[in-house]
């Protein structure tokens, strides 16, 4: 059986404050006790504020201090890569709960911060638990939001069960549940929004908890690099981004297509049949802007030749 419990009490949290401290006379409060194996969620809010993370500012001036690169904008929300690797709109920038003026940047090493507390609650109270930092973002293709998981300490956040077999017999070949995130969404479910509940327990998977001494990779790990995912832009932005065609702004594209699906992206968008010659393919006919942007977005570069034909050719090595 799995509980989730969120303890009340916990007042206004300052700079410098201390998060175990504070955890641990909420539980002694509500006559609780942690137990090895318990999972402890507690919300990038509280850790930005106690490290130091607020700033007299405004989202729009902090963002661009805090962005790798823009995905997407649409009207006054803009969608970006921050310096944690995680998309969200305005970089994870928090204007609520603070004081007029106010934002809080996210924690500038979340996974670190779970391990710091992690080490806490194992020092003074004895006990080997899991720890999560969990911040709210949307999704795409989904109204509304949810809690994830932006740090972590101590326990399994990616669970694979590639190679093993359902009770039909089928081969699961990418199930993975990111239990980091599930964990995180079930915490925000107990400490509520507006509750002043920056902490939660969850009881009951203690076989996602690591042993004593062994943090994990943290959750950092279920960020995918640059160029994995399949909507690295948006998709006005991807197309302004390919017909620009600027170097540094390859990457999201992910990694070079097959000269198959290049050829079939010709066809669908100019008629053109492209003709094959090795690992290359030339292309007759067609507006030359119009295949270099493609050649762009597929991964290849496009060389004009004599009449005006494009020879397109996958990166080498």
């Amino acid at each position: 059986m799995i509980t989730v419990w969120a303890p009340v009490g916990v007042g206004e949290v300052d700079e410098g404050a201390d998060l175990v401290a504070l955890l641990l006379a909420a539980l002694a409060e509500a006559g609780r006790h942690l137990q090895d194996g318990d999972v402890v969620a507690v919300t990038s809010k509280v850790v930005s504020k106690a490290e130091g993370r607020a700033r007299a500012s405004t989202r729009e001036a902090e963002l661009p201090g805090q962005t790798l690169r823009v995905v997407a904008r649409r009207g006054p929300t803009t969608i970006v890569r921050n310096l944690l690797g995680l998309t969200m709109a305005a970089a994870g920038i928090d204007a609520s709960n603070v004081a007029a003026g106010t934002v809080l940047l996210l924690p500038e090493d979340p996974d670190a911060s779970a391990r710091r507390i992690r080490t806490g609650l194992r020092e003074r109270a004895g006990v080997n638990v899991g720890v999560v930092v969990t911040d709210t973002a949307g999704r795409a293709w989904r109204d509304g939001q949810t809690d994830l998981a932006i740090g972590a300490a101590g326990l399994t956040v990616l669970q694979s069960f590639a190679g093993q077999t359902d009770a039909h017999g089928n081969p699961l070949v990418v199930t993975a549940p990111a239990v980091a995130d599930e964990i995180a969404s079930a915490a925000e479910l107990s400490q509520g929004k507006l509750g002043s509940r920056p902490f939660a327990v969850l009881s009951g998977r203690a076989d996602l908890v690591l042993p004593p001494g062994e943090d994990g990779p943290g959750a950092r790990t279920l960020v995918r690099p640059e160029g994995a995912d399949l909507f690295g832009y948006g998709a006005r932005e991807a197309v302004v981004r390919a017909l620009a065609g600027r170097p540094g702004d390859r990457a999201p594209f992910g990694a070079p297509a097959s000269a198959e699906e290049l050829a079939e992206a010709i066809s669908t968008v100019t008629g053109a049949a492209p003709r094959a010659e090795g690992g290359a393919l030339l292309v007759t006919a067609g507006d030359l802007p119009v295949l270099r942007a493609l050649a762009f977005a597929f991964g290849w570069t496009m060389e004009v030749e004599s009449g005006g034909h494009a020879h397109m050719r996958p990166p080498t090595p």
